[in-house]
């Protein structure tokens, strides 16, 4: 970190090679910084950027004693993403959300100033932030069916945070730690992290059974129902993604797919169903898998599997493509290009 009062002391990596006489790239491939005795970079070992205090690599070239710098903490020391992270106690990747806060984003210090400098923050302004999250002290909890406090695309990663420091930790604490409802967010949202990482051992370690796998995680028994059923959806999605991706992946280098990652959904919580957005040239919007079905023509670009039921989808604009449930790409190209070939229903329908 950048002590406090010391900004104007920091050397970049540019700064030290103009010093010694050598250019960037000559300082960058001789690394004379590593040398023995050298001073320690002042930016954190995470940083990309290196930064050294100008005073300390002034003495150590000039053959004089270093001086040290402060130890002590102060509030105007300049943290950078990675000691700013930490001292909030989340990722970097989540410290890249919260640096958009108002306060956050009007006390940044770029160093070296310009645009090509390093994002720093004074530490009292990430203690201040960090005091004023939402759900931190007395009654910071949310009552059940009440408004969660953080966005809620940033819901799933900060619990996941507290579940890598505590694999044990309770629907309260989270629940008071965020500021979101016990009953479903919390609820919800422990299952299912809990669920992905006991799939991703069952994953690793084929034959393992998920309770086994949940106790491995230091999961609380009371948690292993909720958990592994969410384990089994989640491993039976992982089997069928890589046909479905490998045929999303054909159609698009055809041109007549949209290039994505294909989403999978359980409509009826139990059966799997994904879609493939077409081209606009293509007489159809889209293209769904059922994996009690197979594939089918959609109606609807923006809802292309639609509502969950238990007899297949039949009308107008639906055609049911291939001989089986996964056929392979090629015959769907076929059956896309001469609307004559396939089905009103499915040949799987009950």
């Amino acid at each position: 970190m950048i002590r406090a009062g010391r900004l104007r002391h920091v050397q970049t990596m540019a700064d030290l090679a103009a010093t010694l006489g050598k250019s960037l790239g000559t300082v960058r491939n001789q690394k004379p910084y590593a040398a023995e005795g050298h001073p320690a970079p002042i930016s954190s070992a995470k940083s990309r950027a290196l930064l050294w205090d100008a005073e300390q690599t002034k003495a150590f070239y000039a053959g004089k004693p270093v001086p040290k710098l402060p130890q002590a903490d102060a509030d105007e020391d300049l943290l950078d993403r990675h000691e700013a992270a930490e001292l909030l106690g989340v990722s970097p990747n989540s410290w890249n959300k919260y640096k958009a806060d108002e306060k956050l984003a009007a006390g940044v210090v770029l160093v070296p100033e310009g645009p090509d400098g390093t994002e720093h923050w004074p530490r009292r302004l990430v203690r201040e932030y960090k005091d004023s999250r939402p759900g931190r002290g007395a009654g910071g909890g949310r009552p059940d069916g009440s408004g969660d406090m953080i966005p809620r695309d940033q819901i799933l990663p900060r619990i996941a945070e507290l579940l890598d420091t505590d694999p044990a930790i309770t629907l309260e604490a989270v629940s008071d730690t965020l500021g979101i409802a016990k009953f479903p967010t919390a609820q919800a949202g422990l299952a299912t992290l809990r669920g992905q990482r006991i799939a991703d051992l069952i994953q690793a370690h084929p034959g393992l059974d998920p309770k086994d796998a949940a106790r491995q995680l230091g999961y609380p028994n009371i948690t292993h129902r909720g958990a592994i059923t969410v384990a089994e959806r989640e491993l039976h999605a992982r089997s069928a993604r890589p046909y479905l991706q490998h045929t999303a992946d054909v159609l698009a280098a055809a041109g007549i797919a949209q290039q994505t990652q294909v989403d999978m959904r359980q409509p009826d919580g139990e059966h799997l169903a994904a879609a493939v957005q077409l081209a606009p040239d293509q007489p159809t919007p889209a293209l769904v898998w059922d994996e009690r079905y197979g594939w089918r023509t959609a109606t609807s670009r923006r809802h292309p599997i639609g509502k969950s039921t238990d007899t297949p989808p039949e009308g107008e604009g639906i055609r049911y493509l291939g001989s089986g449930l996964r056929p392979d790409p090629e015959e769907l190209l076929a059956a896309l290009s001469d609307g004559r070939k396939g089905t009103k229903r499915p040949h799987t329908a009950p």
